[in-house]
């Protein structure tokens, strides 16, 4: 005679049109840590609160880690799954011995602005400065030595203080309050202090500097272990991405943003701008971005001079999706050109 349980179990996967042993399988969990709020998190976001990823057979769990360095300690543990993060965590990693890899890259150059407190008014007059980032090392920090670089603007040479404050939130905070002379922010930070009279000493996502930011990494032995549920949680981030840039989702979207962010509608509408902006809508991994990265930071680790940026990525899931023409079906159901 069989369960009472199991009968109910068929009976709900019969009177629910599945055939029982798909009802009877459950999602597979899966814990995902993000290391920066901004508007280019928009995709994971999305992908859990539209339901992608339950569309895909994954149970998220979606966790913001403060700072790279801790993400990267989550995930060598094992109490992370996924991270949201920027490629010099992984740099970092490689050097250490972790097996982290890169799974794709949804921001392939810096996009930050230059914001300074009032009275500045060139990146000039940043000599001997406090410069607000997140980590040392981290990819705020790495946007901003490359910005100040293609500025002229040497951080050892110019005797740039560069202090840890916090995330862009905090840092911006932290402009505010006085307690840094600059930073470099996200456009949907930078606008609200533009507004109270803060400079914005350059745009640099119109100087196309290459940079590995918003990426998608795992340790390799997960990866290798888990093929169908990683092929599964990538084609989740990139519905998201078709998502967010779907003009007929921008209202849902922003109001994504305004939630998440903590910000008027209005700033998040320029939250938008900026993702749009900013993100690529095939995210193929830049190794020009990858060497911009261990150029600089092998400055502070010459061990890094010898890692191979190549054997750093790991693309074939995402390189199959796009040959087979499953993300160009994705941005055709979702209006993106």
């Amino acid at each position: 005679m069989l369960h009472f349980r199991g009968v109910l179990l068929i009976f709900f996967a019969i009177s629910s049109g599945a055939a029982p042993g798909y009802a009877a399988v459950a999602p597979n969990k899966m814990t995902i840590a993000y290391a920066s709020i901004g508007p280019r998190s928009a995709p994971l976001w999305a992908a859990e609160e539209q339901g992608f990823f339950r569309k895909n057979g994954i149970e998220p769990t979606i966790i913001f880690v403060r700072g790279a360095p801790t993400l990267v300690a989550a995930l060598t543990s094992g109490d992370m799954d996924i991270g949201y993060t920027g490629g010099t965590a992984v740099l970092g990693a490689a050097a250490g011995g972790i097996d982290l890899k890169i799974l794709a890259v949804l921001t392939n150059r810096v996009t930050y602005d230059l914001v300074a407190r009032p009275g500045i008014k060139s990146a000039e007059d940043l000599r001997g400065k406090r410069f607000g980032v997140t980590s040392i090392g981290g990819t705020l920090w790495m946007g901003a030595v490359l910005g100040l670089e293609k500025l002229g603007v040497d951080t050892n040479r110019d005797d740039i203080r560069f202090l840890v404050i916090g995330d862009q939130v905090v840092l911006s905070q932290a402009l505010e309050d006085n307690r840094i002379d600059a930073t470099v922010l996200d456009n949907v930070f930078s606008k609200r202090l533009a507004q109270k009279g803060f400079p914005v000493l350059a745009e640099l996502h119109k100087t196309n500097l290459p940079i590995t930011a918003t990426s998608l990494v795992a340790r390799q032995s997960y990866v290798q272990k888990n093929p169908l549920l990683m092929e599964n949680f990538i084609k989740s981030v990139l519905e998201g991405i078709a998502f967010v840039l779907g003009p007929a989702n921008k209202a849902a979207t922003i109001k994504l943003l305004q939630h998440r962010l903590r910000v008027s509608a209005r700033e998040a509408e320029e939250g938008f701008v900026d993702m749009t902006v900013g993100m690529d809508k095939k995210p193929i991994p830049s190794i020009e971005g990858l060497r911009n990265i261990q150029r600089l930071m092998k400055l502070r680790n010459p061990k890094l001079g010898n890692i191979k940026v190549e054997d750093l990525v790991d693309d074939q899931i995402l390189r199959r999706l796009d040959e087979s023409g499953f993300i160009d079906k994705l941005f055709a159901v979702h209006g993106v050109k």
